[in-house]
């Protein structure tokens, strides 16, 4: 397929440390999480590209027709570009570890990117993510390190969503860190330190399970 472009953040770090591709939020841009990243890990090198999607002048990755309602003609179309890039910049930076770092319509896309194609990341940290689809089962998530984060009273990503990504990606074998806290859309203090944990230590850090009993989609 033709090669795709994104107004993109670039900083090579060193050639043997991880190299972060980082995906905005709606309405951020390339240097969302660049400071945060560096402070993370400062030997990393850092990719972060820009959402070739306008919403009212808000970038985004890909279209959506209402709160929730995705457009999934389009994520799909857009999911396939952005592997494209991932899978260049694998070319372009060889022999690193790729982690992949994602914030609400930033994490969605990361998401999708991770369901088609796996192996372009060795580890990735879904921030608020809002995935409303039951993924296809995905068996080259098994033993991918993951990291899912969300607000109990998130008004955009609804908690019981949010549970429901992390079953499954439970039931694809993946090795599912999280962090779920009592806030609303924004990133937390607490997220942000078990975020730290997540991509600089090889353990994961276990939480106990704090939903509901009668939280289940679907029965």
């Amino acid at each position: 397929m033709a090669e795709f472009t994104y107004p993109t953040y670039r900083y090579a770090g060193e050639a043997n440390a991880p190299l972060v591709i980082a995906f905005h939020g709606t309405g951020g841009d390339e240097t969302q999480f660049v400071e945060l990243i560096r402070q993370m890990l400062p030997r990393a090198g850092i990719l972060a590209p820009r959402g070739d999607v306008s919403e009212g002048g808000a970038n985004r990755y890909f279209r959506r027709t209402g709160e929730g309602v995705y457009d999934m003609a389009d994520l799909a179309l857009r999911t396939e570009r952005m592997a494209a890039f991932v899978a260049q910049a694998r070319t372009d930076y060889p022999n690193r570890p790729f982690y992949g770092l994602g914030y609400s319509n930033g994490a969605n896309i990361l998401a999708s990117v991770l369901f088609e194609e796996p192996q372009l990341f060795e580890r990735a940290a879904l921030l608020h993510p809002l995935i409303p689809w039951t993924p296809a089962p995905q068996p080259g998530l098994a033993g991918k390190r993951l990291f899912v984060s969300a607000g109990t009273q998130d008004p955009i990503c609804p908690i019981l969503l949010t549970h429901a990504l992390i079953d499954w990606l439970v039931a694809q074998g993946t090795d599912v860190d999280t962090a779920i806290g009592p806030g609303g859309h924004q990133v937390s203090r607490e997220e942000l330190q078990a975020l730290q944990h997540f991509m600089t230590h090889e353990t994961a850090v276990s939480q106990p399970d704090s939903r509901p009993t009668n939280n289940r989609i679907g029965g």
